[in-house]
C-alpha cells in the first residue's frame, strides 16, 4: 500500500501520515458511518424517514455507497452467482469445459493441461482460461493449478482471448447460452 503514496519508503510513510490526517481533519461523514443499508442511506434519521413512507431500500455491509451504486453491485452478483448456477446445473465444470474445447479444436483434453507451446494448444488453453473464469467464476489461481500454469500466465491468457472473442463463441457450445 505505501507504494501508492511513493518510492521510497521514508517518503512513502510521510505522504501517508499526511494523507491520514488529511482524513481525519475532514470529521466523521454520515455516509462513512454505521454498517451496511444505514451507511449507504446517510444515517438513522434518514433511514426512518424513508420507512415511514413504505419505500424499501437495498444495503450491504460489504458495499460502501448510495441505495442505487448497492443496488447495482447486488444485481451483478447475482447475475454471476445466476451464471455460475446455470453451468452447475448444466454439468458445466472445469473438466467438461476442457473436454469440450479439445473437441472443438480436435486435440485430446490432456494436450491442453501440457506445456506445449504449440499455436492451436495455446489458443484452446486461452479459450479454457476465459470460460473457466467469465462462465464458471473460478479463480485465476483455481484454473491454473488445474493447467499446471502460474496464475499470471491464467490472467494474461484470459485477457489475450477476451480480445479475440472465440470464446463467446465456443461458450454457445459448450454452455448452450443463447
Amino acid at each position: 500500500m505505501l507504494r501508492l503514496f511513493g518510492k521510497n519508503i521514508a517518503a512513502a510513510r510521510r505522504a501517508y501520515l499526511n494523507f491520514v490526517a488529511k482524513g481525519i481533519a475532514r470529521g466523521r461523514r454520515a455516509e462513512l458511518v454505521g454498517g451496511g443499508l444505514l451507511r449507504s442511506m446517510g444515517g438513522w434519521s434518514v433511514l426512518k424517514a424513508i420507512w415511514s413512507t413504505g419505500m424499501r431500500t437495498m444495503g450491504d455491509e460489504r458495499i460502501l455507497g448510495s441505495h442505487d451504486f448497492v443496488e447495482s453491485v447486488s444485481r451483478q452478483a447475482h447475475e454471476t452467482n445466476d451464471q455460475q448456477s446455470l453451468a452447475m446445473a448444466k454439468g458445466v465444470d472445469l473438466d467438461t469445459l476442457i473436454g469440450g474445447v479439445a473437441n472443438h479444436f480436435q486435440i485430446e483434453p490432456q494436450v491442453i493441461k501440457s506445456a506445449s507451446k504449440q499455436r492451436t494448444i495455446t489458443r484452446a488453453r486461452a479459450i479454457v482460461c476465459c470460460l473457466a473464469v467469465d462462465q464458471l467464476m473460478l479463480s485465476a489461481a483455481d484454473v491454473a493449478r488445474k493447467l499446471s500454469l502460474t496464475p499470471s500466465a491464467v490472467s494474461k491468457l484470459l485477457v489475450r482471448e477476451r480480445q479475440d472473442g472465440l470464446a463467446k463463441t465456443m461458450a454457445k457450445e459448450i454452455f448452450s447460452l443463447k
